[in-house]
């Protein structure tokens, strides 16, 4: 690529992340506390690009100021001579770069016009739950049900056995799985860094379960804890239930990804 090309993919690029950050895309990518990072860097891409135009024109301007009259007159005199020559000898057939190379743009189109959709229940249910044994737990709030986290349930009934939970109703929110038999879970894709490391954490649901439940729809269900458990079929992991009394389904969450264990 030539300087012109390679700031034209600068730019695109830092445009890209730019739109990105500003419009909460990002959020489909990496988790949220990287936001002042994507916003620097797409400002540092797009200077970059417009630096890499302005050199590119000041040095073809100083080369013309330095070049005199004459000497420019008889080169491009030569030149034309020389083109002739060329296109006789070559049958008047020109050389280009080829073109196919623009279509390291098209990635980055994409990233602007269409918006992945975060992981769901496919990914959940082929990847073991990652819930791990807290340090330990914090007193729940007042108010009736209380609002909890999914990580924070599950972590409260798998390894705490509900004691923390001190048998009053909560109130958490996920989007749906179903197993192979149909049992229904819970899930959030909690996540380190990016939605490349995200893994699942589920709870199965029991009791007052809707009749109609499709994959990936977020519900907000509200319930009691209860001793059930199974093993995850994928890595063994521990998944505790939640004896629903109701629910409802919900928007998807502006953050569909849980963040909790980072805190």
């Amino acid at each position: 690529m030539n300087r012109q090309a390679q700031a034209a993919v600068l730019f695109l690029l830092g445009a890209a992340v730019l739109h990105a950050s500003v419009t909460d895309l990002y959020l489909r990518y990496v988790k949220a506390g990287l936001r002042p990072l994507l916003l620097t860097a797409g400002v540092v891409l797009v200077v970059t690009a417009l630096a890499t135009v302005w050199y590119e024109v000041r040095e073809h301007r100083t080369a013309s100021a330095d070049r005199p009259d004459a000497a420019r007159d008889g080169e491009e005199a030569h030149g034309h001579e020389d083109g002739a020559a060329d296109d006789t000898q070559g049958h008047g057939h020109t050389h280009r770069e080829p073109r196919i190379s623009w279509l390291l743009v098209l990635p980055l189109l994409a990233l602007v016009l269409v918006a992945p959709p975060a992981l769901g229940s496919y990914s959940a249910m082929r990847t073991g739950t990652a819930l791990q044994a807290p340090f330990g737990y914090a007193k729940l709030p007042a108010g009736e049900p209380v609002p909890l986290g999914l990580v924070d349930y599950a972590s409260r009934a798998a390894y705490d056995h509900g004691r923390s939970l001190g048998g009053r109703q909560v109130k958490i929110s996920g989007f749906l799985a179903l197993d192979h038999a149909g049992t229904p879970y819970l899930v959030r894709m909690a996540l380190n860094c990016c939605a490349a490391d995200a893994q699942p954490v589920k709870i199965g649901l029991t009791g007052r379960i809707p009749p109609v439940l499709r994959p990936d729809t977020w519900l907000e269900v509200t319930g009691t804890y209860t001793g059930k458990r199974t093993k995850d079929p994928v890595n063994g992991g521990i998944i505790p239930f939640l004896d629903v009394s109701a629910a409802r389904p919900v928007a998807t969450p502006r953050d569909p990804y849980d963040e909790s264990w980072n805190n």
